[in-house]
């Protein structure tokens, strides 16, 4: 069978993204991959440098996604598929090109974890993510903004005429870094090669995030092998320590129910072996994924067995499927570090992913001896010379133009950087009718100079923070009702920067000049930032006020303004004004769990404890939790000395 690209579908049940959060994200995520100065100094040399290298500031300019929920009915999802004789990849194109599936044919084995559901919840940098599959995760520490977004893709012609490859290609925005992953599967191959490229056309050296997530099925007997005896461990304690691996605090961490909260393992490969990981079950068949040396590092994730964990896995798919553990392959040692790349160079490296079977004995029994055999397997089906030589033929055919047309579209930004620098990116063409409305008004600063003039009221849009964007909004002119779009977005950026001061200065002059409640939440956010909580409460009041006569008061703006505006009349004891602005809401906003979650804090602030009490009693979801928040438990633990219930125990780490 030679090997062909085609468009399909899946259908299974699916929960809508919903609208994106309309307010700009000025602060940083709430990610739980950090380390304080002092930690950095206890660590090796390059890894303490690039873990304090260009931490994300926000998540900026990419939008917020937090608009989606739990209810779940049948859905249709676009795929791509990629086939040969042995093996069958399903790409979901519109949903960060994930690889849903690897499917082995002559085993009949599915080697990855297809989750039956799409269920986004709240783990990547900006919101909607959702588990299962390999994903392709760039930007910063973290799972990628792009997670639920669309990537462009086209096929482009085989090394050699071997085989097809599938291109899938973006503008990656934290950081201002095209990218693209070339799929490759080459007739009769039992290995599916992933040829990755980043790079920086920009005239300014970038931070550079990059890890591999493979989700693998996880059951009790399943173990991951990979070259390490020694592992940085991280879990949600925030301690990054190096450890001897698999076994150390009387378990062995190879088997992921072996540890009992959620916990990342970082393994120290050494510089000079081959890079590779495994999940192996007890039949000592599995998945196993090798690279170039490029990419160093190797990881596994896993949720453990305790209640917590249970219940992330429970809340990511539907109750009484199997849960996964993370394999992992990363440009650093760990995630918690950026990767310099200067001007005009790019990073290049070849992936492979395919079945592998051993012999359970030798897989199961003492460390050094599942590594060494494991590693004579792989060797034996695709030997390092092999990925190697792959590696050499991919880039020959890297720059190589699709043909026959798109298979699928992502968005305009990258025809507007292009359009704005005129840089040359040969193989991911980014092309002017990729432009749509959420670049309109970007492409007419860019060309006349001057701002769009929106209609009183309404929301300022998107915006662009990078340097060479904020010079194109501090020289621009324009008319009032133009001037005060040009503030808004040029104290954003500011923001942005770090220059808080002119940010605040910016934002003064958009409300003197008519934007109103959208500057006047971004003033709010800065004296929140300040230790002003007295004036940041002010100024949410202001804008919630200012909203009320805007004709956004109906949109999703008023939910969101109002979720942050409570959060910041609690903090400067302003209870009976939160529970006023809660009372704003339309019933079907405040019916959503995050609201009822404020309900009950606004109530317990308030010394009604049996209503808090009511509202947990009375049973709530709340869609976008964070991963490692703890509220649910700190408001329960507020009203009742009673254990907390299974429904709400999302604790990532011991109490």
């Amino acid at each position: 069978m030679a090997t062909t690209v085609r468009r399909s579908t899946v259908t299974l049940p699916v929960a809508p993204l919903g609208a994106d959060n309309p307010l700009p994200a000025l602060l940083p995520p709430e990610e739980a991959h950090t380390l304080s100065r002092e930690e950095r100094a206890l660590l090796p040399e390059e890894m303490a440098r690039q873990v304090g290298y260009e931490p994300l500031r926000s998540v900026l300019p990419e939008p917020v996604r937090d608009g989606y929920g739990r209810e779940r009915s049948s859905g249709v999802l676009d795929t791509l598929v990629i086939e040969n004789a042995k093996l069958r990849a399903e790409v979901l194109p519109g949903l960060g090109g994930r690889v849903r599936s690897l499917f082995h044919k002559p085993t009949n084995r599915e080697l990855l974890y297809v989750n039956p559901v799409f269920q986004p919840a709240n783990f990547a940098l900006n919101g909607a993510w959702y588990s299962g599959g390999i994903e392709w995760n760039i930007g910063a520490t973290g799972h990628t903004a792009l997670s639920c977004a669309a990537l462009h893709a086209a096929e482009v012609p085989a090394p050699q005429g071997d085989g097809a490859v599938l291109r899938l290609w973006e503008w990656e925005r934290l950081r201002d870094t095209p990218f693209q992953v070339d799929l490759w599967l080459p007739d009769d191959s039992d290995f599916l090669h992933v040829g990755v490229r980043i790079r920086n056309p920009n005239h300014r050296r970038v931070p550079v995030y990059w890890w591999s997530n493979i989700a693998v099925p996880e059951e009790p007997s399943t173990r991951v092998v990979a070259p390490a005896e020694e592992t940085w461990y991280f879990a949600y304690e925030r301690a990054l320590r190096r450890v001897p691996f698999p076994r150390f605090d009387g378990a062995d961490r190879s088997y992921p129910l072996g540890s009992v909260f959620p916990a990342d393992y970082f393994h120290e490969v050494p510089e000079d072996s081959r890079k590779w990981i495994a999940s192996l079950d007890e039949r000592g068949s599995g998945l196993v994924q090798t690279s170039t040396d490029v990419l160093r590092g190797r990881k596994l994730f896993v949720w453990g067995s305790g209640p917590g964990g249970r219940r992330w896995q429970r809340w990511l798919t539907e109750p009484g499927t199997g849960g996964y553990a993370e394999i992992q392959a990363g440009l650093a040692r760990t995630q918690l570090e950026h990767v310099p790349l200067d001007a005009g160079e790019e990073f290049a490296w070849l992936e492979s992913y395919g079945p592998l079977s051993a012999d359970p004995s030798r897989v199961h029994a003492d460390w050094s001896g599942a590594v060494a055999h494991t590693e004579r397997r792989l060797e034996e089906v695709l030997p390092r010379a092999a990925v190697d030589e792959a590696y050499g033929r991919w880039r020959r055919i890297a720059d190589a133009e699709p043909e026959g047309g798109r298979l699928a579209f992502g968005s305009g930004w990258g025809a507007l950087e292009v359009e704005r620098a005129g840089y040359s990116l040969p193989g991911t063409p980014f092309a002017p009718e990729d432009l749509g409305p959420e670049q309109r008004p970007w492409l007419r600063l860019l060309r006349t100079g001057r701002p769009p003039e929106p209609e009183p009221g309404e929301p300022p849009g998107g915006t662009l923070v990078s340097p060479e964007w904020r010079e194109l909004l501090e020289s621009a002119q324009g008319t009032a009702s133009g001037r005060a779009w040009l503030d808004h977005h040029l104290g954003v950026a500011q923001w942005h920067a770090g220059d808080r001061s002119q940010a605040v200065r910016s934002w003064e002059r958009a409300v003197q000049a008519g934007v109103g409640w959208p500057a006047m939440r971004c003033l709010a956010v800065a004296a929140s930032v300040a230790g002003d909580a007295e004036r940041a409460a002010d100024r949410f009041g202001a804008a919630l006020a200012n909203l009320r006569s805007s004709a956004a008061h109906t949109s999703a703006v008023l939910p969101a303004l109002v979720r942050e505006a409570v959060g910041a009349l609690l903090a400067a004891g302003r209870q009976a004004e939160a529970e006023e602005a809660l009372a704003e809401l339309p019933p079907a906003a405040a019916s959503r769990g995050r609201f009822r979650l404020l309900h009950a804090q606004v109530a317990a602030a308030r010394g009604r404890s049996a209503e808090a009490l009511a509202v947990f009693e009375d049973g709530f979801e709340v869609d976008d939790l964070r991963e490692g928040e703890e509220v649910l438990g700190e408001v329960w633990s507020a009203v009742t000395d009673r254990p907390l219930p299974d429904a709400y125990d999302f604790r990532m780490r011991p109490g």
